[in-house]
């Protein structure tokens, strides 16, 4: 019975030697396809790969927004930006060529007031741009 049990022993010892990562390398032959985790032992569970799986994903998709905003977002920014400057200008040579403001027609619809304003005179909104707006008091 003796003998049984240390050859039982040293079995066990050379399998677990065998399965160390120095001696099993050179054995061991690896596929492409096949995906280690990482974890060994009581760390390779189903929470811990699920773990890493979460953390792999939000590494990769945090590096497709980080490219998005850089690549994509700023040049739009830019464009944009440029179109917006060329509408505004073509809005005020628009402006250049109508009448003066004075000469404009008041609709009855505009400028109504029923009671003054308490800042200023009285006549112009708190949004007031004489540049814009014009009010004859007289007609």
């Amino acid at each position: 019975m003796f003998p049984q049990r240390t050859m039982l022993r040293a079995s066990q010892r050379f399998s677990s030697q065998l399965r160390s990562p120095a001696v099993r390398t050179p054995f061991q032959r690896r596929f492409a396809s096949t995906e280690s985790s990482g974890f060994v032992g009581a760390e390779d569970n189903a929470f811990n790969r699920e773990r890493k799986a979460v953390k792999d994903h939000a590494a990769a998709t945090s590096d497709l927004w980080r490219k998005l905003s850089i690549y994509v977002t700023i040049p739009c920014l830019i464009i944009a930006g440029v179109n917006a400057y060329n509408l505004w200008n073509e809005h005020w040579s628009h402006w250049a060529h109508m009448e003066p403001l004075e000469e404009r027609p008041e609709y009855p619809y505009q400028n109504i007031r029923t009671k003054n304003f308490f800042w200023g005179d009285g006549d112009k909104t708190l949004f007031w741009n004489d540049k814009v707006n014009h009010h004859k008091k007289d007609e």
